[in-house]
């Protein structure tokens, strides 16, 4: 187990570009191994997740043509076969609801195994729609096992808003007779909407009383991708926040993608009065990307986040916690239960590791709440296999009195590979 130390740091300066979008990576693998025809992914994350996910599609007949180390073709192929082995999706949720849906819409099985995070993740929510859509599914944690079938379209309520539900469903349904549809109280992540129109699927969404409808119907000729994967704006909050952070910084986050249904990270900087611009903005393969800049904020206000923001920044809120405890007043997350079911429970290890530097946090069933400022002492955190949690407190670190020690670090390869290195990047020498 690998320990990263952090020692309060001088003003941050430079230009990033953060590692790129995980979510996207993942539905480009994906997609294009079911496509009629090759398709080209340039700048995919080289993380480990996604590499799992790619592995995988390739474990079922699809092949990757790397043409550098930024560029690769996935051939597909006609029809997936029945992998040899288990499918290892190694950390990574995504990989395997969406993979779910894919594979329970064939005539092939497969059981879809993880690491030990991800073996104690819920995968009930996406196994028994499924089941009711024909698949056959054993097991409501990993490992999962799915004999495909031919579905047929369902209509389903998610009481959560979750893009991996949504994803995995509306790719099932691809090829299921009839429609399949998912309802949520507000719209998660629409990455996959935009990557299915981009190959000719038609996809539907209406908002009514019951939440946000998004729905397909099955039987569309997908066609090829060629798909360029912004910078990961849930990459770039760790790096935004030490930027507002650090006394001096000024810290600039080039290609990042900015869909509105991910982007509500700059709604929090906007409430709590950080400093930052968005420039060149533009349009990338349907997804907005623009350069943000951030500045050191000496006094930033408190923020509440809840509601139809939570799905728009979910993965950035221990992070957010962090800027929560330099901020005059209370800053209360709500309406975030689902963080207690990712890699970690990401409210007890954030509540947890800034308890243990001296801030002052409540917990609840869906939330926290974070009182400050308060002046941050060094501490010894546990990630827990945990990427997110790990470089939060990395951030946290550099304004830490002290040297802070970040057990199980090996974990932020999962999404940023190089993290510490474009982190020292900003560092003065």
């Amino acid at each position: 187990m690998s320990v990263l130390r952090i020692q309060p740091s001088g003003p941050l300066r430079g230009t990033v570009r953060p590692p790129s979008d995980k979510s996207i990576t993942h539905r480009a693998y994906l997609l294009a191994a079911v496509v009629r025809g090759r398709s080209r992914v340039v700048d995919p994350l080289r993380g480990e997740d996604c590499e799992h996910t790619l592995a995988c599609v390739e474990a079922m007949g699809a092949r990757a043509e790397w043409l550098s180390s930024s560029e690769v073709l996935i051939h597909p192929t006609p029809e997936w076969r029945s992998p040899a082995g288990d499918l290892d999706c190694g950390n990574s949720g995504t990989t395997m609801r969406l993979l779910a849906g894919l594979i329970a819409s064939r005539p092939i099985e497969a059981t879809l195994v993880g690491d030990a995070s991800l073996t104690r993740r819920p995968m009930q929510r996406i196994a028994e729609p499924l089941r009711r859509m024909g698949a056959g599914v054993e097991g409501d944690r990993p490992p999962l096992r799915i004999r495909g079938a031919s579905l047929s379209g369902i209509d389903h309520f998610s009481a959560v808003a979750s893009a991996q539900v949504k994803s995995c469903l509306l790719l099932a349904g691809l090829r299921a007779s009839g429609a399949t549809s998912v309802t949520e109280p507000w719209c998660s992540r629409n990455h996959t909407e935009t990557m299915l129109r981009s190959v000719g699927v038609e996809v539907e969404e209406s908002v009514g009383f019951a939440g946000h409808r998004v729905w397909v119907s099955g039987g569309a000729i997908l066609a090829p991708l060629d798909i360029a994967v912004p910078a990961d704006v849930s990459s770039a909050a760790f790096l935004m926040v030490a930027g507002a952070l650090v006394s001096g910084s000024e810290v600039v986050l080039s290609d990042v993608g900015l869909n509105p249904t991910r982007s509500g990270i700059l709604d929090v900087l906007d409430q709590a009065k950080v400093r930052y611009e968005v420039a060149n903005l533009r349009e990338t393969g349907g997804e907005a990307v623009g350069d943000i800049r951030t500045w050191h904020t000496p006094q930033p206000r408190q923020f509440v986040i809840e509601g139809e923001l939570v799905p728009r920044l979910i993965d950035e809120i221990p992070v957010l916690a962090v800027l929560a405890t330099q901020c005059y007043g209370t800053t209360e997350i709500r309406d975030a239960a689902e963080l207690r079911v990712k890699e970690s429970d990401r409210i007890e290890k954030v509540a947890l590791g800034l308890r243990a530097m001296g801030a002052e946090v409540e917990t609840f069933a869906d939330g926290l709440a974070v009182a400050g400022p308060t002046r941050l002492r060094a501490a010894r955190v546990a990630a827990d296999g945990d990427h997110r949690i790990a470089m939060a407190f990395a951030v946290a670190g550099l304004i830490a009195d002290g040297t802070t020690e970040i057990e199980g670090a090996e974990s932020i390869q999962t999404s940023y590979p190089a993290f510490e290195s474009d982190l020292a990047s900003l560092m003065p020498i």
